[in-house]
């Protein structure tokens, strides 16, 4: 569903593993993706600790200042598996065994796998809704405007997709990409005079090196059509009048920053 309203999520990342080191994060860029083409844009990404007092309180910033919060990380069956619980302090409602979450896990696992471990991804905040998982089957849940949901990449989007009917999108964002053998520092005062013309325009420059030319990649991105090709031409134009020959196969010219 679209409308004209500009609808903005965060991404709340979740995990002692990321912050380490120890797991490179394999879910933001899909994520922001798969938001913005349901005309969703992703406002802010955090990304917390397994401590609960953090959790809780990126959930609270968060959920009262964008539309849509989605979550990943923390709902597995150990003891750092703790999102849920933050979750449940965030809303200040309790927390218990969800009996269709324990309907599913049990039907999954065979006769006597079915722990107390493997029993507590079934506890989900009173007032959620759950999230189906059709990977591993232990669900995620929704509160509000949170979406509570796993890290696991394959799970993740499985999940995403799962939700896809209760996310109402906005105005699509749609973007507009060229480069040119020009060195930031020679752009700049123009590309800012640019963007103070088109404030509902967001436009970026990504500096490369490649085969021994300075050059930039300049990605402009917005909701209102009209205005981002009209940026878009100025920028071009600007390329031309700094004498540089504008490069419209983004692939042939990848940003580094």
């Amino acid at each position: 569903m679209e409308n004209s309203k500009v609808v903005k999520a965060a991404i709340l990342i979740i995990g002692d593993e990321i912050l380490s080191g120890r797991t490179e994060d394999a879910n933001l860029s899909y994520m922001a993706q798969w938001l913005g083409q349901l005309g969703i844009q992703v406002a802010e990404v955090r990304i917390v600790a397994d401590h609960e007092d953090s959790i809780v309180d990126a959930i609270n910033a968060l959920r009262h200042a964008y539309d849509y919060v989605l979550t990943t990380g923390g709902i597995g069956p150990t003891h750092d598996d703790i999102t849920s619980d933050a979750v449940a302090k965030a809303f200040n409602v309790p927390i218990d065994y969800h009996p269709k979450a324990l309907e599913i896990l049990q039907a999954h696992y065979e006769e006597g796998e079915f722990n107390a471990a493997r029993k507590r991804m079934a506890r989900i905040p009173q007032g959620g809704v759950l999230i189906d998982n059709p990977i591993s089957v232990a669900p995620g849940f929704e509160i509000e405007n949170v979406f509570v949901m796993a890290g696991i990449p394959m799970i993740n989007r499985a999940m995403l997709e799962s939700i896809r009917h209760r996310l109402v999108g906005g105005a699509p964002v749609r973007s507009r990409v060229v480069a040119a053998h020009l060195a930031e520092g020679a752009v700049a005062e123009r590309l800012g005079n640019i963007q103070l013309r088109y404030g509902r325009v967001s436009i970026g420059s990504y500096p490369y090196y490649r085969s021994s030319h300075f050059g930039t990649t300049f990605v402009l991105r917005s909701a209102e059509q009209d205005d981002l090709a009209a940026a878009f031409d100025d920028v071009v134009a600007m390329i031309g009048d700094l004498g540089g020959d504008p490069i419209f196969d983004e692939l042939k010219v990848k940003p580094v920053k």
